[in-house]
């Protein structure tokens, strides 16, 4: 069976709004697409139903995103917090399954973004203990929880491969997986190669991201050679397309991630393009394996 593929949302379209969410879905399915990265989202306002029907009508699955904010934060020192963080995070863990998907991504171990101060050890078990019964509670509801690798500028917390399985590690879940994003990994990872393949047995989802946020055809990333090493390793998880442009991603959320240029316009034509970088690598991987043996 050929590897299962995912497209952030935001790679066509500023949010789920009409019409341009329905147009997106229908471009992802027609270029082969299994599953649809979403924006974060509020699962108390959202028209879950209804989105729930897009998705099963154009044969696309959705993955959700988690995240933490202030005064609901499992890291913090407070234990109220920490309730309200965990709490965010099961709800959303329910929504993902109304919704019809079965995988929550995310950067749900603290807050987004430079801290006020560097989190310490004490922090980063607090959120690990707190990430690994969300986790199991995902598991039981048929839901694989990741949390998301991010570079130096966008948290404290966990920046790289090997931090990300002492996290595992501490959290004491067989549940809990990683979700590692080549531009991140641009940042931090010395081999990102063999990076992703010392994660492979707890790499949940493999994000393809361009050192520039643009095509994954054009930039300081090879992402072909990861893919490759992935599935070398055994990997056989989902592979996830993200891009920003500022022209197509909405202003706010251009400005928390720093998206000031204008990569691509197209992001249909990037998700094809994507999609071909993919499938390529599979296919060569696949000959590699069939070689040796």
């Amino acid at each position: 069976m050929p590897i299962e593929v995912a497209c952030h949302l935001n790679v066509l379209v500023p949010d789920l709004s009409e019409p341009g969410l329905t147009g997106a879905l229908a471009a992802l399915a027609e270029l082969g697409y299994s599953h649809v990265v979403l924006p974060p989202i509020d699962p108390d306002s959202a028209p879950l139903e209804v989105w729930a029907a897009l998705f099963r009508d154009h044969g696309l699955a959705p993955i959700t995103l988690a995240g933490q904010a202030p005064g609901a934060d499992v890291s913090a020192a407070d234990p109220g917090d920490r309730e309200r963080g965990a709490a965010v995070l099961r709800r959303l863990v329910d929504a993902t399954v109304e919704l019809g998907g079965d995988q929550m991504n995310g950067v749900s171990y603290g807050l987004f973004g430079r801290p006020e101060t560097v989190p310490g050890r004490e922090a980063f078990e607090r959120a690990a203990s707190a990430l690994g019964e969300v986790a199991d509670h995902a598991h039981e509801r048929g839901v694989t929880m990741t949390f998301e690798v991010l570079n130096r500028y966008e948290t404290a917390m966990v920046n790289t491969a090997q931090q990300a399985l002492d996290f595992i590690a501490t959290s004491g879940s067989d549940h809990l997986r990683v979700h590692l994003d080549t531009f991140h990994m641009a940042v931090e990872e010395a081999d990102m190669t063999g990076a992703v393949v010392s994660a492979v047995p707890v790499l949940g989802y493999l994000e393809l991201g361009q050192s520039g946020r643009g095509p994954l055809a054009h930039g300081s990333v090879d992402p072909g050679a990861v893919v490759r090493a992935a599935l070398g390793a055994g990997y056989r998880g989902r592979i996830g397309v993200e891009a920003f442009s500022r022209s197509v991603l909405a202003t706010g959320a251009s400005d928390l991630l720093a998206i000031w240029r204008e990569p691509y316009t197209d992001g249909r034509a990037l998700a094809a393009e994507a999609m071909g970088v993919i499938r390529e690598a599979e296919a060569s991987a696949g000959s590699l394996t069939a070689t040796a043996s």
